[in-house]
C-alpha cells in the first residue's frame, strides 16, 4: 500500500482507528501526534473519533557519526529508551543535545500550556510511519507512567518487526500496512515533504478552531 501524502494516509488510518476507538461515557479520546510528521495524520484521526488533539513530543537519539540512524529516543521529560543491543553508556552528550532541542520544541508548540494529561483516558498516539519503533516506544512508556485507561498506537505503515515489538508497550497497535520490503517510511509515500514547526502549529491551531 502506497499513500499519496500524509493527508490521504490519515483519512484511511482514521477509519481503522474509528473501528477500535469508540466514543463512550466520559472524556473524549485523546489523540496525540508525534511531531512533526505525525501531525497531519493525527488531525484526520482526531476528527474521525471525536477526539481532543494534542502532541506528545519526542526526539530520536542517533548513533555517533550516523545521526540519521536512531538507536534510542526520549519523550517529554522521560528517561532515554534504547533499542535492543544498544546500551545507554556513551550517549550522554547526544542525549543532552536532544533534550535541548526537545525543550525548544515544547516551548514552541505549547508555550505555557502544560503537557496533555492522559490519566484515565483512552489515548491514541499517531505517527506517519513506524521504522525502528524506538521513538514511539519512548512516547508510549512516558504516557503509560501517567495511567491512561487504554493506550493505542496507530500509523499508516509499519516495519513488521517494529510493529510486533511495540505490542509490549501499547494495548493495541493499528497499522494499515506492514510490508516485508520496508526500508524507510518515506518509500511508502508519493509526497513526503519535511514539515516545519510552523506547519505543526498551523495544523493544531486549525483543528482547535473547527
Amino acid at each position: 500500500m502506497h499513500f499519496r501524502n500524509r493527508d490521504e494516509a490519515g483519512r484511511l488510518l482514521a477509519e481503522a482507528v474509528g473501528d477500535q476507538v469508540r466514543r463512550r461515557p466520559g472524556p473524549a479520546p485523546l489523540v496525540l501526534a508525534l511531531p512533526r510528521g505525525g501531525v497531519p495524520v493525527a488531525v484526520r484521526v482526531a476528527a474521525r473519533v471525536g477526539g481532543e488533539l494534542d502532541l506528545v513530543i519526542a526526539r530520536k537519539i542517533g548513533m555517533p557519526g550516523r545521526p540519521e540512524f536512531g538507536v534510542g529516543a526520549i519523550a517529554e521529560d522521560g528517561p532515554p529508551v534504547f533499542a535492543e543491543g544498544h546500551e545507554p553508556g556513551g550517549y550522554e552528550e547526544i542525549v543532552a543535545g536532544e533534550r535541548v532541542e526537545l525543550a525548544r520544541r515544547m516551548r514552541r508548540y505549547r508555550g505555557d500550556r502544560p503537557p496533555p494529561d492522559p490519566t484515565g483516558r483512552e489515548v491514541v498516539v499517531v505517527d506517519d510511519g513506524l521504522a525502528t519503533g524506538v521513538t514511539a516506544r519512548a512516547a508510549l512508556r512516558w504516557l503509560r507512567g501517567r495511567h491512561p485507561e487504554r493506550l493505542v498506537f496507530a500509523a499508516p505503515v509499519c516495519a513488521p518487526q517494529a510493529r510486533d515489538a511495540l505490542s509490549d508497550d501499547a494495548d493495541a497497535v493499528i497499522c494499515l500496512s506492514a510490508p516485508t520490503g520496508f526500508r524507510a517510511v518515506g518509500q511508502w509515500y508519493e509526497e513526503f515533504d519535511q514539515l516545519t514547526d510552523a506547519d505543526v502549529e498551523q495544523a493544531v491551531r486549525g483543528f482547535a478552531h473547527t
